[in-house]
């Protein structure tokens, strides 16, 4: 009479059994490379809290308040070049009034006057949709790029003499960013609720906003989820002039 254990079946519970014991195994060993990896990246810190690990938004906040200083530095060295040209340059007072013209138009000279100041602002939190309209998705709630674009556009239509995002004063060479939920303009970081000023006829400003397609669509979205909008006339207004830097990287002035 033959042994079961060295039956052929008696074989298959043995490798059986084997298997299982090697696969065990490889999964402790699995599992004892992760948490030795897990603790060489943390180095022995939580990583989820260790507030040595510097997040992005912390450096982007920092780079913007770094370029913010350097826009200063950049406002008083050219501030102290044009009192030092002003003092004999060797220009006719024609030439001087045609240069005055073309700072003014470029953004680099201060400008006042009646202007118009439109709030954007996210929607408030927890929002809910209006009656009638579906539930907001995430994108349906914040300010987007083509949302503070179309106002700017709408205002330079509107025969803006100068316009101001936040505080700084916009020119040919600006772009209107976002990413994420926060406006990067020219260097610097902001978030909502975004201001943007304008120097005009208010009456045609407020027109252009009006008239604006892209500001009617952005409007189906202030009434269905709330997301912010206001208008406010303004008496007497005073933008800076432009002071970062104006190198041209790429484009070439028109000779």
């Amino acid at each position: 009479m033959s042994n079961s254990a060295d039956s052929p079946q008696g074989s298959v519970h043995r490798f059986e059994w084997r298997l299982v014991r090697l696969l065990t195994a490889a999964v402790f060993a699995l599992a004892g490379l992760i948490f030795v990896t897990s603790f060489n990246t943390a180095k022995g810190t939580n990583i989820r809290t260790d507030t040595s690990l510097l997040k992005l938004s912390d450096l982007i906040q920092q780079r913007s308040a770094k370029n913010a200083d350097l826009d200063e530095s950049t406002a008083a060295l050219r501030g102290d070049i044009d009192a030092l040209a002003q003092r004999d340059d060797g220009s006719t007072r024609a030439e001087d009034a045609k240069l005055g013209a073309l700072e003014k138009t470029t953004g680099t000279r201060k400008i006042s006057g009646p202007a118009v100041t439109v709030t954007l602002n996210d929607a408030p939190p927890n929002a809910q949709a209006a009656p009638g309209y579906p539930e907001p998705q995430a994108n349906d709630l914040v300010i987007h790029q083509q949302d503070l674009q179309a106002v700017v556009n709408a205002l330079w239509k509107g025969g803006a003499r100068g316009i101001q995002v936040m505080d700084q004063r916009l020119i040919s060479t600006s772009a209107v960013r976002c990413v994420g939920n926060t406006l990067i303009l020219q260097g610097r970081v902001y978030s909502p609720p975004y201001k943007i000023t304008a120097v005009g006829d208010r009456g045609a400003l407020k027109k252009a906003l009006t008239a604006s397609p892209a500001i009617q669509n952005y409007q189906l979205y202030v009434k269905a989820y709330g997301l912010g909008w206001k208008v406010d006339d303004r008496e007497a207004v005073t933008l800076p002039g432009y002071s970062g830097t104006v190198d041209l990287h790429y484009a070439k002035p028109v000779q």
